[in-house]
């Protein structure tokens, strides 16, 4: 049964524009426009997290290519943005925006204070930065608006103390509290931290060392799986949160070098073994299969029963991921639309088979976090199982992104520009591709 609204005739490029604007709608409805804050979630109190403000930025560029908003109106809602996060408190208080240039995960959509007392988060602020880099890569203009983005951006990126947020180690932390200090623990293994160390190494100010990056390589975990070989990051999100903002199509470090390979391929790998892993279903959840696929970082249903007379549980908030787990049977569809780039073919087909089969769960062009349809008839669940309430900032943020850099690479040709990426993939090691181009300033 098909959508109503998604006819067969309906042509591959209609699909993704109407799923992209319904992507790109969300920060029109769910941010804060007198500070630019973007909620976490679409659900009534939710906080604002300061990663889905680095997406929002990101996504006004493209909304003032495609006409969705005017520029002028782009560039208001983008300094409003830029000016909160610049006149926010930084002190180690614990009640402040932020910290050493960096800022709390969660903080409060109208003061813009931390709550929850949660961690000021370095890969967070990483892509809250990468939305403001991108920006300032965008509005070049030399109106008075454009101008003071430009100067905020700069100003923004260059407050922040990365070598401090080692925390005399030799790699980069995850996070710091003022109650606590550092969090007791690094990154290990392959994930979505390429931004963060690529900002990291660029700092004209505060850089991390170049052997920062090359010991976080050093956890990196290489398989084969299914007949590919691929480094290995179980949730999608890790392959895709980085390269919303870089191409990697061509450009390889020391590891990639060695592997003969590069983080786009090993992305577009990692999109066909989740897919293949549906196929496989090895723990016979409903829905699975070559058009039902993605497992990511989503919501889900966070209860426990008895299906088919075996007990199960289902997981509330997790990074699900394949083929290793966790995996209680809950599809992140919009993961599977955000693989656009990598695999064109697999993504458009499943985004069709959603439409067509779970009729009504993408209201207003809009995919859902998640859905389980294994629950489908128990625990009181409708005929499509779990599906989840309201929308993910950074899901939607991630799909209009990455629909854009497969029609026309508006972002990553952007970020291509910026002398702090292309400075940051170059300390890291990075060479060859559209790094040697002069059109990009080598």
């Amino acid at each position: 049964m098909l959508a109503e609204n998604d006819a067969p005739t309906e042509t591959d490029e209609a699909l993704l524009d109407r799923f992209q604007r319904g992507a790109f709608d969300y920060f029109l409805r769910w941010v804060n426009p007198g500070n630019g804050l973007a909620a976490d979630t679409s659900r009534e109190n939710s906080p604002c997290s300061i990663a889905v403000v680095g997406f929002a930025l990101s996504c006004y560029p493209v909304a003032a290519e495609r006409g969705w908003m005017t520029r002028e109106a782009a560039a208001l809602r983008t300094l409003a943005t830029l000016d909160f996060f610049w006149d926010s408190p930084q002190s180690p208080e614990p009640d402040a925006t932020g910290y050493k240039g960096f800022y709390y995960h969660f903080i409060d959509m109208e003061r813009g204070r931390r709550i929850w007392q949660c961690e000021l988060s370095l890969v967070d602020t990483a892509l809250l930065l990468a939305g403001v880099l991108a920006a300032a890569a965008y509005f070049t203009g030399n109106d008075k608006k454009e101008t003071a983005i430009r100067a905020r951006a700069e100003a923004l990126y260059r407050r922040v103390d990365w070598h401090w947020a080692m925390g005399g180690e030799g790699t980069l932390r995850q996070g710091w509290k003022p109650e606590g200090g550092f969090l007791h623990y690094g990154w290990e293994g392959y994930n979505e931290a390429t931004i963060l160390y690529v900002l990291a190494l660029a700092s004209p100010d505060h850089p991390i060392p170049d052997d920062g990056y090359a010991a976080w390589t050093r956890t990196y975990q290489w398989e084969n799986i299914y007949g590919y070989d691929v480094l290995y990051g179980g949730p999608l999100f890790m392959h895709q949160y980085s390269h919303a903002w870089i191409d990697f199509a061509g450009i390889r470090d020391d590891f990639m070098r060695e592997k003969n390979c590069d983080y786009a391929e090993n992305s577009r790998r990692a999109t066909l073994i989740h897919r293949e892993y549906a196929r496989r279903n090895p723990h016979s959840f409903a829905g699975y299969g070559k058009d039902f696929w993605g497992l990511s970082a989503n919501d889900g249903p966070g209860v426990r029963l008895k299906i088919d007379g075996q007990e199960r549980l289902f997981f509330d908030y997790a990074a699900r991921g394949a083929p290793y787990g966790p995996d209680d049977g809950t599809v992140a569809p919009w993961a599977a639309l955000a693989s656009l780039p990598f695999a064109p073919r697999e993504a458009i087909s499943a985004l069709r088979h959603f439409c067509a089969r779970y009729p009504g769960c993408a209201r207003e062009d809009r995919l859902p976090s998640s859905v389980n349809p294994t629950l489908a008839g128990h625990g009181g669940f409708g005929p499509h199982g779990w599906v989840s309430p309201g929308y993910y900032g950074l899901d939607q943020g991630l799909v209009a992104m990455m629909i854009e850099n497969y029609r026309s690479g508006l972002i990553w040709n952007l970020m291509k520009r910026n002398e702090y990426i292309r400075a940051g993939l170059r300390r890291a090691g990075f060479r060859g591709g559209w790094l040697a181009e002069e059109t990009f300033g080598s």
